[in-house]
């Protein structure tokens, strides 16, 4: 947060010079120590920010991963001269706690093609797939191992 303040008063000087830095340096860290004081901030929260967003950003690399291969699946499925696809209901339980994961999940969900969130309530999902392929292993897949790792994630100390 310190290096945001410091980035946005650079960007709004418009320029760079030494005086500039200086002044920003110790205007930032007044910024911050105000946040950490009035406003229910540390630099422990910080750090568990950090740690967050590389996972974060590991599990939006994994999500376009899984839309790209679910997109080849669904292209080979129409292509093909097999059967007629059956849909298919599937309902599940998840072990995610916080209603942001929750969301997350079915979004990813809903994002990968095949399939689409029809009802999330409280850890209850029910997901219409275009077929019985596209539904094996949704209630353990990849997105639930990362959004648990996401709700767990500890703050080194």
């Amino acid at each position: 947060m310190y290096l945001l303040y410091f980035l946005l008063w650079v960007i709004f000087n418009g320029n760079f010079t030494l005086e500039i830095a200086v002044f920003g340096l110790i205007i930032a860290a007044a910024i911050f120590a105000f946040s950490c004081k009035f406003m229910d901030y540390s630099i422990e929260k910080e750090k568990l920010l950090l740690r967050k967003v590389f996972l974060f950003l590991r599990y939006c690399g994994v999500l376009v991963k899984e839309i790209v291969k679910a997109n080849f699946t669904v292209i080979h499925m129409i292509l093909s001269e097999q059967e007629a696809v059956e849909p298919v209901l599937v309902s599940f339980h998840s072990d995610l706690k916080t209603p942001e994961a929750r969301a997350l999940l079915a979004n990813a969900i809903t994002l990968t093609p095949g399939t689409i969130t029809v009802s999330l309530e409280n850890s209850d999902y029910v997901v219409h797939c275009l077929d019985e392929s596209l539904a094996e292993g949704m209630d353990s897949s990849i997105f639930v191992d990362y959004l648990s790792r996401l709700e767990t994630t500890p703050a080194k100390k």
